[in-house]
């Protein structure tokens, strides 16, 4: 796609999105065979929902008809929303990532997999796991030092409200047993 074509999708499309309540994040128009696939990602500070993507699908789909943006031939039209694994490449991106799990690719070439405790303009505030058995730390991050930035998944993370209500229950059950 070219960049001309970018700009004027982008331009087009970014105040429906912004109407919606909702960050326009990518456009892409890829070939697959003789169609088109424009591909569109959206997302907000509070995520988006299935009911809000199917109303911006229909508000895009709606201009673009109206208009001679996607030309003359067919082209399909996707709507959704960053992978669970997203990239980390703009401010709000790495807001929205607040208490997740983090790759970052240094500009000095290391690696650091951290949690986002904090963002402010100037970097991140991390706790970085403890490893064999050690307390996680705390480390500053600028911005500056990092090269890309992708949110990892995790599947076995307790918690921390679940902990907490579980210390909390217990606490109440062993008081009520010893005053029994």
């Amino acid at each position: 796609m070219s960049t001309t074509q970018s700009e004027r999708l982008r331009k087009l499309l970014e105040p429906l999105v912004a109407s919606q309540g909702l960050d326009l994040e990518e456009i892409a128009v890829d070939s697959v065979g003789r169609r088109r696939v424009l591909s569109v990602v959206v997302d907000s500070d509070t995520g988006a929902d299935l009911d809000r993507i199917a109303d911006v699908s229909r508000a895009l789909s709606a201009k673009l008809d109206e208009t001679d943006a996607m030309g003359e031939g067919e082209y399909t039209l996707e709507v959704g929303t960053p992978g669970a694994e997203r990239s980390l490449t703009q401010h709000r991106h790495y807001v929205r990532a607040t208490d997740r799990l983090v790759r970052f690719q240094l500009h000095e070439g290391g690696e650091l997999v951290a949690r986002i405790l904090a963002v402010d303009e100037d970097g991140l505030d991390l706790e970085v796991p403890g490893v064999k058995g050690r307390k996680p730390t705390t480390r500053r991050l600028p911005f500056g030092d990092i090269d890309k930035a992708r949110v990892q998944v995790e599947f076995n993370r307790k918690n921390v409200k679940d902990s907490d209500n579980e210390i909390d229950n217990k606490s109440d059950n062993e008081t009520e047993e010893e005053e029994a």
